[in-house]
Formats: C-alpha cells, structure tokens, sequence
C-alpha cells in the first residue's frame, strides 16, 4: 500500500509538471450558450445598452447605441453598483455619471486585476459618430479608470484615460485601420506599472503608468457605435 501510495504521488508530481504555469489564472469567456436580447452572464452593464446579440450564427456580445441620443445609465445601475463596490456604490456611481457616453459594461468575474492579459474580439457594425471597441481596466472605486480603443471611423489606437469626471489621451497612435464589419482582436497586457496595447497581434501602445494597476476590468465603447464582442480572455498572473 506503501509503494502504491508513493507512485501515485510521483505520477501526480509529474502531471502537474506538465501543466501550464499559469493554467489556473486563465478564463475564457464566449457567448454561444446565452439568450439574445438577455444580458451577459459574466458581465455587469452600467452604462449604456448591451445585451446579447446576434452575428450570423454566432452569438455574440453587443453595445448598441443605434437608438442613442445622449448618454444614459443601464438599467438596474445602482443595483449592479451595489453587487460591485458595495457600501461605496453611490461614490461610484456620481463619478461614473460623467461618463454616461461612454457605454461601459464590467466584469463580475475579476475583483481585481493587476497583472497579466485581458483579450477581445470586437466588431464594428455601424455608428455614425462612433465605431468604438475598447478593453477598460483599472476601473476603480471612484469611478476612475483606463481604456486602449480601437475607432473604426478614425483609424487610430489609443490609450485614454478617465479621471475627477474628464477622459483625455495618455498615447495616441495614428494610422491603425479597423474596418468596419471584419472582426479584429483587442488585447492589453499589463506588469506592474507597464501597458501594452495590441491590435491583431501587433504592439502598438507602450506606456508605464504612474502606479501599479489595480481594478476591476470590462468593456468600453462610444456614443451610437454598435459594437460585437467575442472570445473575452483573461490570463492573471
């Protein structure tokens, strides 16, 4: 029983040599499995309309501001606040009011992310002000955080930041093409203080921070875009 024991033991030593190393600090989220019109299971919207939507046969997640005339909350924001940040929902959300057109939608899936890669696939379909596709992180209690965003209309990459109610470029990276209605993938990598930003598997951003990044993290867009979103990764480290 002794010996049988101690193999076991060796085999699993060996099992878990082979795994990834950092196999527990990767999700992946896609949507086939979720209702159309419904919301995102893993995703808390706040601003904004998104829901689950249709590309084709895919099930996809969308923002869609193609009935948008001036920025709005989502539905059950102060609800969805509440279930985030707790007793300091009402700082929160007084902050992110001033950001009510910038559609955010934020994961339930991560308390705090520091270290690591957060993936996406977006599709622009339509908007006439904005096509806008972005991955916000470091979103913090008082409603301040960080954005690297694609713009199919304007062909750049860019990372802005939200701070005391007022968004403004940090880097801002010109000649970055996403055309409309072709998926592309969305991907920020963070180590401490240090941002990066890809587009298709491209650094394009590269930028420290003045502190170590520390928030919860989400999905971004713009004014009237309406915006796909697929295949949401995330590799904590």
């Amino acid at each position: 029983m002794k010996r049988f024991r101690r193999v076991s033991l060796t085999l699993l030593t060996l099992a878990l040599a082979v795994l990834p190393a950092h196999s527990e600090g990767m999700k992946k989220f896609d949507f086939r499995n979720e209702t159309p019109g419904a919301e995102a299971k893993a995703f808390s919207s706040l601003v904004g309309n998104w829901h689950i939507d249709r590309d084709g046969n895919r099930t996809v997640y969308a923002v869609d501001g193609r009935k948008w005339e001036q920025g709005l909350m989502s539905a059950g924001a102060m609800e969805k606040a509440k279930a985030l940040y707790g007793d300091r929902y009402a700082e929160f959300l007084d902050n992110l009011e001033a950001y009510r057109y910038f559609p955010l939608s934020v994961s339930k899936e991560f308390k705090n992310f520091r270290n690591g890669t957060i993936e996406v696939s977006f599709k622009g379909v339509s908007g006439r002000i904005d096509q806008g596709a972005g991955i916000a992180f470091n979103i913090k209690p008082n409603g301040d955080y960080l954005i690297v965003r694609a713009n199919a209309l304007e062909n750049n990459l860019v990372l802005f930041k939200m701070e005391h109610g007022r968004r403004s470029s940090v880097q801002w990276i010109r000649n970055v093409p996403t055309p409309s209605n072709q998926w592309h993938s969305l991907k920020v990598v963070i180590n401490g203080k240090k941002i990066e930003g890809y587009l298709n598997n491209k650094k394009h951003i590269d930028y420290t921070w003045k502190n170590n990044i520390d928030g919860k993290i989400g999905l971004w867009s713009k004014a009237d875009s309406y915006v796909f979103f697929d295949n949401f990764s995330v590799e904590s480290k």
